[in-house]
């Protein structure tokens, strides 16, 4: 299909959307503006506050972790005045959702370029690409999605109940599901085109011996962007369970994905102080999943908006906090040991007697 179509395809069904996706008072020139404004921010961050590349200090990424959470909050305001209050509660608890999630991405991303032994200063450029892709993969997601759900009832209740399945995976899962190694498009790419032999800092393409070759850069980059391509298939679904809004869903999408980097850069060195927040996470998802065969079965929504923000909100809150707890017993456990000098390891990590003989 040739570009201008698909365009054509995408506008004539966003204008044309019915009602119950709630995009009755949204114009087709309202996700151009939108679009426009992803544009300029994107540019302004990669040509202006970002162009040369360079290791973000943390102070650096919490200031701009708040900058693009301000802009979010910021657009929440305008929904509500401009939309009411109930589609600026579901944009919030849309967001919300996006942006935990974006918490497990934040893992695998660290898991990626430690892999592949990507330098600070050149990830940002890495997630900036990435991110850019991500933008028009979540756009066709979700046209996709409104597209089933205005089409096939049943589409709802396969959502949920994939979600419910996600979260299983997601309680469930350890360190060694994240393998870069077997990513299917690396060995594509890799079979097909020629690899440079040297880094070759920033760059995606150079020529080696007259050769057009991909650095291993661009190799991240292709991990980076399919990895992205399977959170879209649980995220998507998961603000769907909200909102059928598709403005909604993909705005709050847009919004938490335009934030990522900076939360990476936040949280990479620290993620081992949320050990439990893959329950949260688990949590949230499996209360999505059952919302939407909840609503799905009985007709109408099972909770109002600001019931399910209160009900996500809490369960993030509860595996946060867990967290926390569990890290101010383990440091007083080392404290602990420090002072009796002849206590054993188990009695400062009581884990340790459930390992192997070599230490699994």
């Amino acid at each position: 299909m040739e570009l201008s179509t698909f365009t054509s395809a995408t506008a004539s069904l966003l204008a044309q959307a019915p009602p119950q996706l709630g995009v009755s008072d949204v114009q087709l020139w309202h996700w151009l503006a939108f679009g426009a404004f992803v544009v300029v921010v994107l540019v302004l961050d990669l040509f202006v506050f970002h162009r040369n590349s360079h290791e973000p200090t943390l102070r650096e990424s919490a200031l701009w972790t708040v900058i693009w959470c301000s802009l979010a909050l910021a657009f929440n305001g305008l929904v509500w005045w401009w939309r009411g209050s109930e589609i600026a509660i579901q944009f919030l608890t849309g967001y919300l959702v996006e942006w935990s999630l974006s918490m497990d991405n934040v893992f695998v991303f660290a898991v990626v370029f430690s892999f592949f032994g990507v330098p600070l200063k050149y990830q940002y450029r890495v997630l900036f690409w990435g991110i850019l892709g991500a933008v028009v993969m979540r756009l066709i997601f979700i046209v996709l999605g409104a597209a089933l759900i205005e089409r096939f009832d049943w589409v709802m209740p396969i959502f949920g109940a994939f979600l419910v399945y996600t979260a299983f995976k997601l309680a469930t899962h350890g360190d060694s599901d994240v393998n870069p190694e077997k990513n299917i498009l690396l060995r594509i790419a890799r079979k097909l085109f020629p690899v440079a032999k040297q880094t070759h800092g920033e760059t995606f393409f150079v020529v080696e011996n007259g050769k057009w070759c991909m650095t291993p850069l661009f190799l991240v980059l292709l991990v980076v962007e399919s990895t992205d391509v399977l959170f879209a298939v649980d995220s998507v679904p998961a603000i769907f369970g909200i909102t059928q809004d598709a403005f909604t869903v993909f705005t709050s999408n847009i919004f938490a994905i335009l934030g990522l980097r900076a939360l990476y850069f936040l949280l990479a060195g620290v993620m081992d102080m949320f050990r439990y927040l893959n329950y949260g996470l688990s949590a949230v998802l499996a209360f999505v999943g059952f919302k939407m065969l909840g609503d799905w079965w009985t007709g109408h929504h099972m909770f109002d908006p600001a019931v399910s923000l209160l009900i996500i909100l809490s369960l993030l809150a509860v595996s946060i906090i867990a967290s926390l707890i569990a890290n101010r017993r383990d440091a007083a456990r080392e404290l602990a040991a420090l002072a009796d000098p002849e206590a054993k390891p188990s009695d400062v990590n009581p884990e340790l007697d459930q390992r192997d003989p070599v230490g699994h």
